[in-house]
């Protein structure tokens, strides 16, 4: 099991749609965690090449997440959506595509890495049985304990527990507006209730900053924390300096679907609150406002772009990512020994 050789339980979330490169998931790696390099939104070639880049920078294990596809949305009015944004903004074309699924697992057959985790979904038996054939390890994202039942009998090998702490989109393998007045489970709960449930070994996800997170998710169960917030201002990272600057703030979060149609966790602004009925449309939706979101990163135009972010960005460190693994590692042990003493002084 690739987790029992890692020196440091911290797993790099992968970012796509900038954030994520191959030094990012190198130095991570390097450092004794496990960097994930993110496939979303490339095409196989494009990820061929920065897998290839990865080997460059490290020997270490990486691992690479993937976008399950979903079904083309049976939303009818998102076409109403998109008219609505055109009278105000550069909109592009809707459209459905599967993320080049299958060629990117075709890729990943032919040149393996050593883990690959999906995102949206489950892969079906034969697909996993395909990537353990190649010796690869297979990482579900989940987000409720049905999830997790489904990836179990699929027959991966690591859950990804994320709570709805986490920035960026739910993983949920379903996004519908029908199950928008239930709260979305947060990382506690759902890590307590998968830990009974299901007997994998399972990464949390959401909100985890700091060494005391980390910890905090440890004691609870889990097996290592997945962490992406956090390493947004690293030097390694391809964050917009947009986004850099924002994470800095005090900015409340919220989820929305106003720029993708899928459910995610941002910085809020003025283009969320003013759309918070957008259908669930997705990936339709993420390429209709392709183009008013390069404007507004352009201009710099913070009210008019996806600030992906987890409730605690503004705890995030511009250093290093090699630096921050061992910082949050070296703050984790603090804290564990803490808990330690404390149980031995009968608390």
């Amino acid at each position: 099991m690739l987790l029992d050789e890692l020196n440091t339980p911290i797993v790099l979330a992968p970012m796509a749609g900038g954030p994520s490169t191959p030094e990012l998931t190198a130095a991570v790696s390097d450092a004794g965690g496990l960097g994930f390099l993110a496939a979303g939104y490339l095409g196989a070639e494009d990820l061929g090449g920065r897998i290839k880049q990865t080997r460059t920078l490290t020997s270490a294990a990486f691992g690479v997440n993937l976008f399950y596809p979903s079904a083309p949305s049976p939303v009818t009015g998102f076409g109403e959506y998109v008219d609505q944004l055109a009278r105000e903004f550069p909109v592009g074309e809707p459209k459905f595509d599967t993320d080049a699924w299958s060629a990117k697992l075709d890729l990943l057959i032919s040149d393996p890495v050593r883990a690959v985790s999906c995102t949206f979904g489950c892969p079906s038996a034969p697909e996993i049985s395909r990537l353990h054939e190649v010796g690869t390890e297979v990482w579900v994202t989940v987000t409720s304990v049905a999830e997790a039942r489904i990836a179990v009998e699929a027959g991966a090998d690591v859950l990804i527990a994320q709570g709805s702490e986490a920035g960026g989109h739910r993983g949920s393998f379903a996004d519908r507006p029908e199950d928008d007045t239930a709260d979305p489970l947060g990382l506690l709960a759902l890590l307590q209730l998968l830990t009974a449930a299901v007997d994998l070994p399972v990464v949390a996800a959401g909100g985890i900053a700091t060494g005391a997170g980390l910890a905090a998710v440890l004691t609870a169960g889990a097996a290592a924390a997945q962490i992406g917030t956090a390493f947004l201002r690293c030097t390694e990272a391809g964050t917009a300096p947009l986004i850099r600057d924002a994470v800095t703030l005090d900015t409340p979060t919220m989820l929305t679907r106003a720029f993708t149609g899928r459910l995610a966790r941002g910085l809020r602004n003025k283009f969320m609150l003013e759309h918070r009925n957008a259908p669930a449309a997705y990936p339709e939706i993420h390429y209709a406002t392709g183009p008013l979101r390069a404007a507004a990163r352009a201009a710099g135009n913070a009210d008019e772009v996806n600030l992906w972010a987890g409730q605690a960005h503004s705890l995030t460190r511009e250093l290093p990512a090699g630096e921050l693994v061992r910082q949050l590692s070296q703050e984790a042990k603090v804290a564990l020994n803490r808990t330690v003493s404390l149980r031995i002084q009968g608390y």
